[in-house]
C-alpha cells in the first residue's frame, strides 16, 4: 500500500511540474508575441521625397516619414480651416526647377520654423493613392545646422527676431 501512495505522489508532482512548465511556455510565448507586435507597430521607415515617390502609396495603416523642404509659395490654409495644404521637395532640390515634389496636408498647429527656408521638414503619416501625403505629425529640424557661416538672411532664431524681455 505504501508503494501505491509513493507512486501516486510522484505522478502528482510530475503532473504539477508539467502544468507549471506549460504555463511558463504559454506566458513567455504571449509576452514574446506582444513584444513583437509592439516593436513592429513602432517601426517607422524614413524616406526622402524622391524615394517615397518611387515607392508609391503606402499600405493602409502603415506609417512612414518623409523629409524635405517646403516648396516656396505652396502653403495654403483656407480661412476658418485647420487643414493646411502644401508641397514638399527633396531638401537639396527644393529650389531647382523640375525637382520631384509631393503634395501633403496636415490638420493642426504647425511648428514655428515650418516656414523657414533653411528648415528640414519631416512628415509622419501615409502616402495615399490620391498622390497626397496625409500627415499625422510634423517635425522641423533645427535650421542652424544647415546655415552657412556669415549668412545674414537669418538670425539664430530661424529668421525671427529675439523676443524682448
Amino acid at each position: 500500500m505504501r508503494e501505491w501512495a509513493l507512486t501516486t505522489a510522484n505522478e502528482e508532482t510530475r503532473l504539477l511540474n508539467l502544468k507549471f512548465i506549460i504555463a511558463a511556455v504559454v506566458l513567455v510565448g504571449a509576452l514574446g508575441y506582444l513584444g513583437f507586435i509592439a516593436f513592429q507597430s513602432a517601426t517607422v521607415y524614413s524616406y526622402t521625397v524622391s524615394e517615397l515617390a518611387e515607392i508609391g502609396p503606402t499600405p493602409d495603416g502603415k506609417l512612414v516619414r518623409v523629409s524635405g523642404s517646403l516648396v516656396e509659395d505652396s502653403f495654403v490654409r483656407p480661412d476658418g480651416s485647420t487643414i493646411a495644404h502644401f508641397r514638399l521637395a527633396d531638401t537639396d532640390a527644393a529650389a531647382q526647377d523640375g525637382a520631384l515634389i509631393i503634395a501633403a496636408n496636415y490638420e493642426g498647429v504647425l511648428p514655428d520654423l515650418f516656414f523657414n527656408p533653411h528648415s528640414e521638414i519631416i512628415l509622419e503619416g501615409n502616402y495615399g493613392t490620391d498622390g497626397i501625403f496625409h500627415s499625422q505629425n510634423v517635425l522641423v529640424k533645427c535650421p542652424s545646422k544647415y546655415i552657412e557661416a556669415g549668412d545674414e538672411s537669418t538670425s539664430d532664431y530661424g529668421g525671427y527676431e529675439e523676443p524682448s524681455a
